[in-house]
């Protein structure tokens, strides 16, 4: 099973219904500042007026630098990358999502800050450049010392603990985005079509229908309209 798999047989195992449907903000028509998670379009989502005030403080503030987001964009396409099915967590505009959460939930803003300085630090140490540019062998490689807490040595475990915080908001971020859900397969309540019993059931049970109201039972090209009745 590849990286994906895993994470999506995670995000079906842990996220309910409920909060892939209100995570998904990105929307068919909305243009491209609407589609960062968090709500910038504020009236599709229903907040209520202390809730719009609040998210419009968080929008207008900045907690990651450029050169953090240029990270956060990186290494989200790592975790989630595209396949033949859907874009990579960066298309889904993940980056963008933990930029909210962390300023929605502060506990995580020293961890993530800290995580992202850490990747920094260890690449300048062995390969004498920032995450960003290093080559992706040499990001892969990273991310395998830290990726599997189980295997990881102690020279690693901030490592370890910020890429595990780092994983979980990718996979959240992603699989309740629209290209997440799609990816999913998740197609939520939709409304079917109801013919009837099938004729070889009612055949079967010595029934039918009444011939003579059959002309007035709802047509499913008429379902929209409204029933009116005679006198």
């Amino acid at each position: 099973m590849d990286r994906r798999e895993s994470l999506k047989a995670l995000a079906v195992g842990s996220l309910s219904v409920g909060a892939i449907l209100t995570g998904c903000e990105e929307k068919k028509g909305v243009k491209e500042d609407n589609k960062k998670p968090g709500g910038d379009n504020a009236e599709a989502y229903g907040r209520t007026p202390e809730e719009k005030e609040r998210d419009a403080k968080l929008k207008a503030d900045t907690y990651f630098t450029e050169a953090e987001m240029k990270t956060l964009t990186v290494l989200s396409a790592l975790i989630i990358p595209a396949d033949e099915h859907s874009g990579s967590a960066a298309d889904a505009g993940v980056p963008a999502f933990i930029e909210f959460t962390v300023k929605d939930q502060p506990r995580y803003q020293l961890p993530m800050r800290g995580g992202l300085r850490w990747l920094d630090v260890y690449c300048l140490k062995h390969y004498d450049k920032a995450f960003v540019d290093c080559s992706k062998e040499q990001q892969t490689a990273l991310l395998d010392h830290i990726a599997y807490p189980e295997k990881a040595t102690p020279e690693f475990s901030q490592g370890v603990s910020f890429f595990t915080l780092m994983r979980n908001l990718t996979a959240t971020g992603f699989f309740t985005s629209e290209i997440g859900v799609k990816d999913l397969g998740y197609v939520g309540n939709r409304p079917n079509e109801w013919d009837g019993v099938p004729e070889d059931v009612l055949k079967q049970y010595g029934l039918a229908y009444d011939e003579k109201l059959l002309p007035i039972y709802i047509k499913m090209e008429d379902r929209g309209k409204l029933m009116t009745w005679d006198d």
